[in-house]
């Protein structure tokens, strides 16, 4: 190198300003800093948008329903919206006014496993509770009397409390037992009767039914019955909590909560204990339903001996497989009405067993009606659509009398918005990290553009 050429670099070099590599690398630092920074906040707000947007997306308060609102029967119910939440879940429902069971689209679960659907009680809130095999809502699925409570199972009973979102597990203490569902509850909703089938033999082909009561909040278990090959369906307790009726075949029986026997007697052919709501509300006499043809309506008959009192000036319900009386408002009897599947090969209009009238395949929908004293015809509180084929009602809503009308939810629930909107923001962020470099390198010439920009 000549010392001309020399020179010239010294000039040049001279000339030209430092790279501050100090300061550059500090820069960096900051704006990386800065980009995690953001990154960061961004997810925490699409997490606070999500926990704020989706229950108003879902028709769903996002604050607890208050407590005391007047619960009252929806004149319609539908199937729960796909993706609708849990019974468990936040924010909770509190109490219900109804929880209903089918087999339509959006009823079941697994191969054989049932939606048990509860409905708010002022509000068509929509929550959903997996229960077993067979779960028929109002028969082994049963609504706590205010509605806060419900008890389901079949090897075991379960009850989920839709106030606090808590569950627990309650047991009979039956030995062998090859089932067990709930039968009735108490009025006060301390203690719940509980029916469990049992083997008779060895080989399990015989059975015994065995009803308790369990109280809820001690190991206190009363045995009321044990039968050999018999069903034991309806249970209904007396208006005061001390007695209970239930039927064994073709036999009423009424214990007290001992489980002493106080009287049983037989029932004419072709009559049942009406339901839960059996017990007049002076619990002075019992009502039974009896059938004549397809037609069914309530008579009275004497607790102690089973002597009738006559027929209840009350409307007859025609063209259905069966009735079950939910109880009493101003003297007015609330029924649901179990109508007919049109594709059944079934009569209805001869003897025919009661769990074959209400099962899955005969029953195509269901209704509640009221039957009012004096009144030509019954008259029509709730629709259900087609396969929604069992319900229960709160007694509280029955013996309040009061009806609103519902609109019940539409299009998809907050469980389905919840997943789609967290799995889309995973998403995101996934492809985002593994397209970190490109990306960098599309900020990097962005911003190189703009500072190219001319001045305007």
């Amino acid at each position: 190198m000549t010392a001309r050429l020399r020179e010239v670099l010294h000039d040049v070099a001279a000339d030209t300003p430092a790279y501050p590599v100090y300061e550059q690398a500090l820069a960096t630092a900051r704006r990386h800093r800065r980009r995690t920074t953001i990154a960061a906040g961004t997810a925490l707000v699409l997490v606070a948008l999500v926990a704020v947007a989706l229950p108003p997306l879902a028709g769903t308060p996002a604050v607890d329903p208050a407590a005391g609102a007047e619960a009252a029967l929806p004149d319609r119910i539908d199937v729960p919206p796909f993706g609708s939440l849990h019974a468990t879940d936040r924010p909770r429902l509190g109490p219900a006014s109804v929880i209903f069971t089918g087999q339509a689209p959006g009823l079941m679960w697994g191969e054989d496993g049932r939606i048990i659907a509860v409905v708010g009680a002022d509000s068509d809130r929509y929550r959903i509770i997996k229960g077993g095999i067979g779960t028929l809502a109002g028969e082994d699925t049963l609504l706590s009397p205010d509605g806060h409570r419900v008890a389901f199972g079949s090897s075991e009973v379960q009850i989920v409390d839709l106030t606090t979102t808590g569950s627990r597990t309650v047991t009979s203490e039956v030995s062998d037992t090859l089932g067990t569902g709930p039968a009735a509850w108490s009025p006060d909703g301390r203690a719940l009767v509980v029916r469990d089938t049992v083997r008779a033999n060895p080989q399990g082909s015989a059975y015994r039914t065995v009803l308790s009561l369990v109280w809820l909040d001690g190991d206190r278990r009363t045995r009321l019955a044990d039968e050999y090959e018999a069903s034991i369906s309806p249970v209904a307790f007396a208006p005061d909590g001390a007695r209970l009726a239930f039927q064994i075949d073709r036999t009423v029986a009424v214990t007290d909560l001992d489980g002493r026997r106080l009287s049983s007697f037989t029932l004419p052919p072709d009559t049942e204990l009406a339901g839960k709501g059996a017990w007049s509300t002076d619990g002075q006499a019992l009502t039974v339903a009896q059938r004549d043809g397809d037609s069914w309506s309530l008579r009275r008959v004497d607790p102690a001996t089973g002597r009738d009192l006559g027929a209840m000036d009350m409307p007859a319900v025609t063209g259905v497989t069966a009735i079950r009386l939910l109880g009493w408002a101003a003297g007015s009897a609330r029924v649901v009405a179990y109508q007919p599947a049109p594709e059944t090969p079934t009569a209805f209009d001869r003897p025919l067993a009661m769990d074959s009238r209400l099962g899955y395949g005969n029953v195509g929908t269901v209704r509640v009606l009221a039957l009012d004293p004096g009144a030509e015809s019954p008259t029509t509180l709730l629709t259900a659509p087609s396969d929604i084929v069992a319900i229960d009602v709160a007694d509280e809503v029955i013996q309040s009398g009061r009806t609103r009308s519902a609109s019940p939810p539409l299009g998809v629930g907050l469980r389905f918005w919840f997943w789609t909107t967290l799995i889309s923001v995973l998403i995101a962020g996934i492809v985002a990290y593994r397209n970190r470099v490109a990306l960098a390198l599309w900020l990097h010439n962005r911003r190189a553009r703009r500072l190219r920009r001319p001045n305007r």
